[in-house]
């Protein structure tokens, strides 16, 4: 058996740690041949430790940072790592619009993408389409909502599908009311009830930002058009995304509310293979599986998003761009829980109609939403 050679970009985050334990237990099929991280410099040397990959990146350019001097430093490492010979799966990890040139390169040289880089699609879902057109890569999902729909897709043609419903948890306050919500502080937004997920995503859970970005990547990935694409609140977290076909059948997929799956499907999809350190499910237990509507007037950040979906151009980039700033002030504490939707709305009623054909255009509107934030809202 010929072993792929997986590159992991953001290796000491959440989905990053997450794939070596799962790629540890498939030593015959997998070797990690390049590891990068943003400034975890110290989880990093422990990674490198284990696995010895041959190529090891950190991003960050930062002073004080404990790193080898053979290693790659600043963010030309996560393209470096994502166009070697010695690399077949990049596994994007990374958060942030940071990922999106590493996908493009990845995609141009053939490889295959698996990706949990929402910005890479959200920011520019053209590009990317355009970048896996001419090199031959592919991009598999690694989100257990799209990983879920490829699932039930199974091969089947996208003419057969009616509509996609993606489940969200609803996040920490999916029962707080409005007014409650505007107390809301930066330990509530962590407490994520299902899921155990890096700060940012995590927040943006709490906003329902995440999902809103899903939605695009759903459109991006799928091809649907986003009145074919809704959103459902389920709590256990279970059934990770439902596909309603055009004769009326409605395919889901459940599992315990583990990323292991999901990654592990990403790097060997379409094949299945036996992993036994994943959970087993058992519905009794799981039961019972409730679903709710979304609280959108309470939630803003969600249509928003979809809003900037719909309107195309930079739209998408300057809702992530304002989101991503946004967030970063409020983890470090100095805007509101309210404040997050309000600042993307700032930022788009500002530059959402701003062209977004090419990646200099795009990389354009993200820094002009990142200004808009802070010059309003950091103050």
């Amino acid at each position: 058996m010929t072993r792929r050679r997986v590159a992991i970009l953001g290796s000491t985050g959440s989905i990053g740690t997450t794939a070596l334990r799962v790629l540890a237990r498939q030593p015959d099929r997998f070797e990690v041949t390049a590891l990068t991280a943003h400034a975890n410099a110290a989880l990093l040397r422990r990674q490198v430790d284990a696995v010895h990959p041959a190529f090891v990146g950190l991003v960050t350019d930062g002073a004080g940072v404990d790193a080898e001097a053979s290693w790659c430093r600043g963010a030309a490492c996560l393209t470096q790592a994502a166009v070697r010979d010695d690399v077949d799966v990049v596994l994007n990890a990374v958060v942030g619009s940071v990922g999106l040139d590493a996908t493009l390169a990845a995609l141009e040289r053939g490889k295959r993408v698996a990706l949990a880089n929402k910005e890479s699609l959200v920011m520019g879902g053209h590009l990317v389409a355009a970048a896996a057109m001419r090199g031959g890569g592919r991009v598999v999902p690694v989100d257990s909502e799209h990983s879920a729909v490829l699932q039930c897709l199974a091969g089947r043609p996208g003419v057969e599908v009616k509509r996609i419903i993606l489940t969200a948890s609803g996040g920490p306050f999916r029962e707080w009311s409005r007014e409650r919500l505007a107390t809301a502080t930066l330990a509530d937004a962590l407490q994520h009830p299902t899921w155990s997920m890096g700060r940012k995503i995590t927040v943006d859970s709490a906003t329902l930002a995440n999902k809103a970005l899903e939605v695009i990547e759903a459109h991006f990935l799928f091809g649907l058009p986003y009145d074919r694409i809704d959103v459902v609140v389920h709590p256990q977290s279970i059934v990770h995304s439902f596909v309603e076909f055009v004769d009326g059948s409605v395919l889901a997929q459940l599992g315990v509310p583990s990323m292991e799956l999901p990654v592990l499907y990403a790097l060997t999809h379409p094949d299945r293979v036996v992993d036994t350190g994943i959970p087993a499910f058992d519905p009794v237990q799981a039961s019972p599986l409730t679903f709710e509507s979304v609280r959108v007037d309470d939630f803003p950040a969600l249509g928003l998003g979809i809003a900037a979906g719909r309107a195309g151009g930079a739209a998408p980039a300057v809702f992530n761009a304002a989101n991503e700033q946004a967030v970063a002030i409020f983890l470090d504490g100095r805007i509101g829980f309210a404040d997050i939707p309000a600042a993307i709305g700032g930022a788009l009623d500002t530059l959402g109609t701003w062209p977004g054909e090419t990646r200099d255009a795009l990389e354009a509107a993200d820094a002009a939403a990142r200004r808009y934030v802070r010059d309003q809202f950091a103050c």
